[in-house]
């Protein structure tokens, strides 16, 4: 609280109530610079370039005018107490029933582990990293994909001749098709991080740095459930992402040229007659003319997070995150700058989602993997479907923070009081 208070009276003491006068000056810049990236993306040729132009001379002139009239280091001790404010404040306050998500029982080591491994995830870490005889040595049955594979049947048939483990080696996509099989049969399921990004080994607490260390949950591990999300019959660990970004992995050439495919087709998929327009009911909400909507097994803490892109602060809430853009004009992309109560972001969490688009398919990117769904698609959640086992080193031994700076509880802390959520105090 003490942190926000003085983030207020640095600029009041260096410009007195002309500081209003700067801050506004700033959110001006803001939205110019919104404005400009609208442009850069959802148009072509000369009105792309000016948008360029904009989004990058917007805040450079904002900067220059702080800097001349001597409010650039002011400002930047205000930031820099800003952030340590909401800093503090998502530390101070534990979010209902995060304690409990930590629970975990101690696991018996497997009989006849099996695991699968994608050579070709992460550059290569299998090969780099010896995976696949540091797997062996550990008791596992290795199978290698050649490309060619089904890996949900793969998976079955392990089963069948007898695994009581599952793991896999690879990317999201895969881990999602092996996570369905283990649910199904009530196993225990392995995530060793050897993919290119890894966001539900991250969100385990597993270190993506060392895939190897997650073999030793073989042999001493603990074991935790976690939701799986499903959109239409398939699973998903992390998300299902529909409009803009499910159009744009269609294309053949995104997976070498991910930047330059996506600039290349936004325009039309923004602005374009045939631009997806999406519809989406969840928990009494209803919001139509939606271009991109992510739909998540649990929500992420922030839809942007420079220190944490993508985190959840947990797996195990039994809730989807939903979050929504619908920006159709240059002042729709203005308004963005006010974050995330902007009026073209939709962000809720839900049991159960509604996608509908008018069309009798959907193109959906689950995990990263394009497919094709019919529509209208039903997203729902799946509480403790999958029993994950981590090493006892690792996984989820992170002291659990809010998603977001809840100020009215830190304001009762600060003062004394107890948290008006008894749940709250319990986990504190």
């Amino acid at each position: 609280m003490l942190a926000l208070a003085a983030c207020v009276v640095v600029p009041l003491v260096a410009a007195g109530l002309r500081s209003v006068l700067w801050a506004l000056v700033g959110i001006a810049g803001l939205a110019l610079g919104a404005v400009g990236l609208w442009w850069f993306l959802a148009y072509t040729g000369a009105v792309r370039a000016a948008g360029l132009v904009l989004a990058v001379a917007a805040p450079a002139t904002v900067l220059a005018l702080y800097a001349a009239f001597g409010m650039l280091g002011p400002t930047l001790v205000a930031l820099a107490l800003w952030v340590l404010a909401v800093t503090a404040a998502r530390s101070a306050v534990v979010p209902l029933d995060s304690a409990k998500g930590l629970g975990r029982t101690v696991a018996e080591a497997p009989r006849a582990p099996w695991v699968v491994m994608n050579p070709r995830s992460g550059g290569g870490k299998v090969e780099r990293f010896r995976l696949v005889e540091k797997a062996e040595a550990a008791g596992c049955r290795v199978t290698l994909l050649d490309g060619g594979q089904d890996v949900t049947a793969l998976a079955r048939d392990a089963v069948a001749r007898g695994a009581d483990l599952l793991a896999v080696a690879g990317g999201d996509g895969t881990q999602a098709l092996v996570a369905e099989v283990a649910a199904e049969h009530d196993l225990p399921f392995l995530v060793i991080p050897a993919g290119t990004r890894n966001h539900f080994a991250l969100d385990l607490g597993l270190d993506r740095d060392d895939p190897a260390a997650a073999l030793d949950a073989l042999a001493h591990g603990t074991e935790r459930r976690v939701d799986l999300g499903y959109a239409a019959g398939r699973v998903f660990v992390n998300n299902a992402s529909f409009g803009v970004y499910a159009f744009v992995v269609t294309d053949p050439a995104y997976r070498d040229a991910k930047a330059g495919t996506a600039l290349r087709n936004l325009p039309a998929l923004l602005t374009g007659p045939d631009a997806p327009r999406l519809g989406m009911r969840a928990d009494g909400t209803e919001v139509e003319g939606l271009q991109a909507l992510l739909v998540s097994n649990n929500p992420y803490g922030r839809a942007v997070d420079a220190s944490h892109p993508g985190r959840r602060e947990r797996l195990d809430s039994g809730l989807l995150g939903v979050v929504g853009v619908r920006v159709a004009n240059a002042a729709q992309a203005a308004g963005l700058a006010r974050g995330p109560h902007a009026e073209g972001l939709t962000r809720l969490t839900a049991p159960q989602v509604l996608v509908t688009s008018g069309t009798d398919t959907l193109p959906v990117g689950i995990d990263g993997e394009h497919v094709v769904l019919p529509s209208p698609v039903v997203c729902r959640i799946v509480p403790g479907a999958l029993r994950v086992r981590v090493p006892v080193r690792h996984g989820g031994l992170r002291r659990p923070r809010a998603a977001v700076a809840d100020w009215r509880r830190v304001l009762r802390l600060a003062t004394g009081r107890p948290p008006a959520d008894p749940g709250v105090r319990e986990a504190l």
